[in-house]
């Protein structure tokens, strides 16, 4: 069967489900790829009459405010011991200069590290849960909570969802091929964005020249 016609069997109703379960997952805490599902479904909407683009920006908007909202609340009652949990299931996401990399995001930008840091794929994780942390009032982190959701997940999938349109014909040849050539971009853009991730934490860490003098004081 050709990718296409494949994709065409695909119900809608899966796909929202999908949208939303995996951004609400991701915003609530858990490490989950949240963009790549979103900008999957924006492509696949416009290449299948039977999902809906409004629909997609709904769900993903209502996971995300909904995800962001739970880990607000868990990250409230758990405090920092939480954050020391997850630190040890999830070194690489929950690991100390991540979470103070975060902190400084949130001590420079306050209530609207909320907001930006939906479009920040480390920051995505950490936004509820730490605000909840950190105690910051629940109507500042409502505000900037519903707003970030809604312009990362419509503003998404409105600007996937032309570029899918105007690619429309590339999309109904879509072989094995193209599907190889998108998997390849996938996994480049998750590296670049790794690695970036991975400049901001060491910069957020402290100096060891830092660490010496204090143990020798």
């Amino acid at each position: 069967m050709h990718i296409q016609e494949w994709l065409e069997t695909i119900p809608a109703v899966s796909v929202y489900a999908l949208v939303a379960a995996v951004i609400g997952l991701e915003s609530l805490g858990i490490p989950l790829p949240g963009e790549i599902v979103l900008i999957s479904a924006a492509l696949l909407a416009a290449g299948h009459d039977g999902i809906n683009p409004w629909m997609v920006g709904a769900c993903a908007s209502a996971g995300a405010i909904i995800g962001d909202s739970i880990g607000y609340a868990i990250g409230h009652k758990g405090g920092r011991p939480l954050l020391a949990k997850m630190g040890g299931k999830f070194p690489k996401h929950f690991g100390e200069s991540q979470i103070a990399m975060a902190e400084r995001s949130f001590e420079k930008w306050g209530m609207w590290a909320v907001f930006f840091g939906r479009f920040v794929a480390l920051l995505r994780i950490f936004a509820g849960p730490l605000a909840g942390v950190l105690h910051m009032p629940y109507w500042k982190f409502l505000i900037a909570n519903v707003l970030g959701g809604i312009v990362w997940a419509g503003g998404t999938t409105a600007v996937i969802y032309s570029v899918g349109v105007v690619a429309e014909a590339w999309l109904k040849r879509f072989s094995y091929l193209g599907l190889v050539v998108a998997l390849l971009i996938g996994i480049a853009s998750m590296l670049i964005v790794k690695n970036r991730a991975k400049k901001a934490a060491a910069s957020a860490a402290p100096a060891p020249e830092s660490a010496t003098v204090v143990a020798t004081d």
